[in-house]
């Protein structure tokens, strides 16, 4: 897809932001996206100049909540490099952020190659479940929740940093439990957001595979050893001092991030 001259220095702007650490304003990138496949190769074009290769797909947008927020009828995904993928326990530096955010939610990794005609049955053979946190952020200054989609998908689907626990094989848990998944969000021991993983599109294995298929739009894969952090549970909250831990029922397991 060719992009326009505005484009290409919107997305040359992102990546100076995205490395250096410094906001961009809203008002001028609205007038420059205007579709999502213009946004989707913008982010393509970023994601190919980044220090180091894609390592997993956020997937955004995934309750009805979140959609409506957006003006979306939709998901949306983002590509995270290496570098934004943690392993619990994770020690973050408010400073290497803009406008973090928090979100619990789960992560899938691929076992092997998945593809856009493996069926739910299938693709719980093919993933490894874990418990995560999300830390969403974004290049453009006060930008939750008043960022448009088009450029929420432009700068990565806001990715900012995945933080994982300990995965086991998604085959030992049934798929209608897990859609029964309850996420509690703990903040210095204090229970700050708790949610169901039905929020994300009903359940979240659905939310891989349309990842799947919408990737496969673009003849992109998820191979072996990709991540998938796969929709929050809640509505996000604020990231800031204190230590951030995410707990899960159905032995999926806790997650733990430190923030100073």
């Amino acid at each position: 897809m060719t992009l326009s001259t505005e484009q290409h220095a919107l997305a040359e702007a992102l990546l100076d932001a995205y490395k250096k650490g410094h906001s961009l304003p809203i008002s001028e990138a609205e007038l420059t996206v205007g579709k999502l496949e213009d946004a989707y190769a913008i982010q393509a074009l970023i994601s190919g100049q980044k220090d180091t290769p894609v390592a997993g797909y956020k997937v955004s947008l995934t309750s009805e909540k979140t959609q409506k927020l957006f003006d979306s009828n939709e998901p949306l995904y983002g590509a995270e490099e290496q570098a934004q993928i943690l392993t619990s326990p994770a020690t973050v530096n408010l400073t290497d952020f803009l406008e973090p955010l928090v979100e619990i939610e789960l992560v899938f990794t691929a076992t092997s190659t998945l593809s856009e005609t493996d069926t739910l049955p299938e693709l719980c053979e093919k993933l490894t479940v874990a418990p995560g946190i999300e830390l969403p952020d974004s290049r453009f200054a006060d930008w939750f929740p008043d960022l448009n989609k088009y450029l929420v998908v432009s700068d990565g689907a806001v990715g900012g940093n995945i933080v994982l626990g300990a995965s086991q094989p998604v085959s030992a848990i049934s798929f209608d439990e897990l859609g029964q998944i309850e996420g509690t969000l703990f903040v210095d021991d204090e229970q700050v957001a708790q949610g169901l993983s039905s929020e994300v599109l009903s359940n979240p294995l659905i939310s891989v595979q349309w990842l799947i298929k919408k990737l496969a739009q673009s003849n992109q894969q998820i191979t072996e050893g990709m991540h998938i952090s796969s929709g929050t549970f809640i509505f996000p909250v604020p990231l800031r001092k204190g230590t951030f831990k995410a707990v899960y029922s159905h032995g999926i397991g806790e997650v733990v991030v430190y923030a100073k």
